[in-house]
C-alpha cells in the first residue's frame, strides 16, 4: 500500500506544484508585472523552493551533443545499439567519416553504469571526459516500473549475462570500466568468460568505488545491509508497482525509497544546500542558483529496481560475501576471478568515499590472482569522495587522464 499511497500523494501535490511553479514564473519573469513589485525576488525564490521540493523528477537527457577531438568540435549522435527489456546499450558515435573514424583507432569502452536507483546520466562527467580519445558505450538501464511482468524477472545473474552479451556484441578489444555497484557483476561476467575462454574477453578493466570486499572498512551503507536480517529487506522495502505503470505488479524496490534513504544520510548537507539554493535565488546569483538545479534534477531522478535483483544483491554482495569467499555459483558455474590471466586491472578508490570504504574495491587485486603485476594497477584519489572518482574536477583532471594512459598501455 505504501507504493499507492505514494502514488496518491504525487497526484494530490500536482496541481500545487504547477501553482507554485507559474506563481515563481509571474515574480522572476522580466516580462511580468508582478516581477517589478518590492520583494518580487524573494517570493519567486520561495516558490521556486516549494516547486522543486515537490516536483517530479523525470529522467535526465545526457545533452552531449559534442566533443573537441584533435582541438577539432566534432558532433555526438546518440545512438542505441542493443535493447533488452531491462537495459540498452547506447553509443556516443562520433559524427566523423567512416575513414577518418578508423584512423583515430579510438580504443572502445563499455562503461557499465549502476542499477542502483540512478540513471545512467549520472555518469554524464564520465563520458564527456572520456569522449575525446575513447569510442565510448554505456548502459542505460531501464525503470522497472516501466518494465512489463511478462519480460520476466530481472535476477543478479540476468546482469552479469546482460554485461556479457554487450562485450560480445562489441568484439574483441573492448575496455570496461565499471562505477560502484557493477564492479562486482562486470568482474563475475569477466570470470565466468575466463573459465570458459571465450574468444571476446576484453582488453582492461577498471573498477572505481565499488564493493567487491565489503568486509573491509565498513560504512554507513554495508551496515545496514548486515544489521538487518534478509526477511527484514523482504518484508520492508518490496512493493508492488501500481496499475498507471507499464509495469503494474512487478515487485520492486522503489526509488522514492531508495531518494529517502540517499538523503537521511545526509540531511543536514541536503537542507543547508536547498537554503543556500534558495538565498541565491533571493541574491540573483543565478549561476549558482543553476549549478543547484542541476545537480538536483539528476540527483532527485531515481528509477525502481527489480525487487529479485536488490535482494540477490543484499544477500550475495552485502551479507554473505560469497565473491570474495569464492562461493558464489551463476546457474552452476563458480565464479574464479583467479582463471583471469590476460585482462588487465585497474582498481580506484576515493580517500573520502563513504559509501564503498577503503580496500572494497582493491580486494580485486588479490581476487585477481592469475593477472600479471605488469597488467595490474591501483589508485587511491586524494581528498575523493564516492562522487567525486567519477565527476567533477580531480575526476577531469587526475583521475581520467590516468584511466586513458592505462588503456592505452593495454590497447595491444
Amino acid at each position: 500500500m505504501l507504493y499507492q499511497f505514494h502514488e496518491m500523494n504525487r497526484t494530490f501535490l500536482a496541481p500545487l506544484m504547477q501553482w507554485a511553479e507559474a506563481t515563481a514564473t509571474l515574480y522572476s519573469n522580466p516580462a511580468s508585472p508582478l516581477a517589478a513589485l518590492p520583494y518580487a525576488q524573494k517570493v519567486a525564490a520561495g516558490y521556486e523552493l516549494l516547486y522543486r521540493l515537490g516536483k517530479d523528477y523525470e529522467k535526465p537527457a545526457f545533452e552531449l551533443n559534442e566533443t573537441l577531438v584533435d582541438g577539432e568540435t566534432v558532433g555526438i549522435d546518440e545512438k542505441i545499439v542493443v535493447t533488452k527489456p531491462f537495459c540498452r546499450l547506447l553509443h556516443f558515435k562520433k559524427d566523423l567519416p567512416a575513414k577518418r573514424l578508423a584512423a583515430l583507432k579510438q580504443p572502445k569502452v563499455l562503461l557499465v553504469a549502476p542499477l542502483s536507483g540512478h540513471n545512467a546520466t549520472l555518469l554524464r562527467d564520465t563520458v564527456r571526459a572520456l569522449l575525446p580519445e575513447h569510442d565510448v558505450y554505456i548502459t542505460d538501464w531501464t525503470d522497472a516500473r516501466m518494465v512489463p511482468v511478462e519480460e520476466g524477472p530481472f535476477h543478479l545473474h540476468d546482469y552479469v549475462f546482460y554485461v556479457q552479451d554487450f562485450i560480445r556484441a562489441l568484439g574483441t578489444g573492448v575496455h570496461l570500466i565499471s562505477v560502484c555497484q557493477p564492479t562486482v557483476p562486470v568482474l563475475a561476467a569477466v570470470s565466468l568468460m575466463a573459465t570458459a575462454k571465450d574468444s571476446k574477453l576484453p582488453k582492461s578493466m577498471t573498477m572505481m568505488g565499488g564493493p567487491i570486499d565489503c568486509r573491509k572498512s565498513p560504512t554507513q551503507v554495508n551496515n545496514l545491509a548486515t544489521e538487518k536480517p534478509f526477511s527484514w529487506f523482504e518484508n520492508t522495502v518490496i512493493y508492488s508497482v501500481p496499475q498507471n505503470y507499464p509495469g503494474a505488479g512487478r515487485k520492486v524496490y522503489p526509488g522514492f525509497l531508495q531518494h529517502a534513504g540517499f538523503v537521511a544520510m545526509n540531511p543536514q548537507r541536503h537542507a543547508q544546500s536547498h537554503w543556500d539554493f534558495y538565498m541565491h535565488l533571493r541574491e540573483g546569483d543565478n549561476e549558482s542558483a543553476e549549478m543547484h538545479r542541476k545537480f538536483y534534477d539528476e540527483y532527485n531522478a531515481v528509477i525502481d529496481l527489480p525487487a529479485e535483483f536488490y535482494l540477490e544483491t543484499i544477500k550475495v554482495v552485502f551479507q554473505d560475501f560469497n565473491l570474495p569467499l569464492g562461493t558464489w555459483e551463476i546457474e552452476g558455474e563458480l565464479v574464479r576471478p583467479q582463471d583471469i590471466k590476460s585482462v588487465a586491472l585497474f582498481t580506484i578508490e576515493g580517500e573520502l568515499d563513504d559509501i564503498s570504504g577503503s580496500g572494497q574495491t582493491e580486494a580485486a587485486q588479490s581476487l585477481c590472482s592469475g593477472i600479471p603485476k605488469a597488467k595490474k594497477q591501483h589508485l587511491t584519489a586524494e581528498k575523493c569522495g564516492h562522487y567525486g572518482i567519477f565527476s567533477g574536477r580531480r575526476w577531469r583532471e587526475i583521475i581520467c587522464p590516468k584511466i586513458a594512459a592505462f588503456i592505452k598501455a593495454n590497447a595491444a
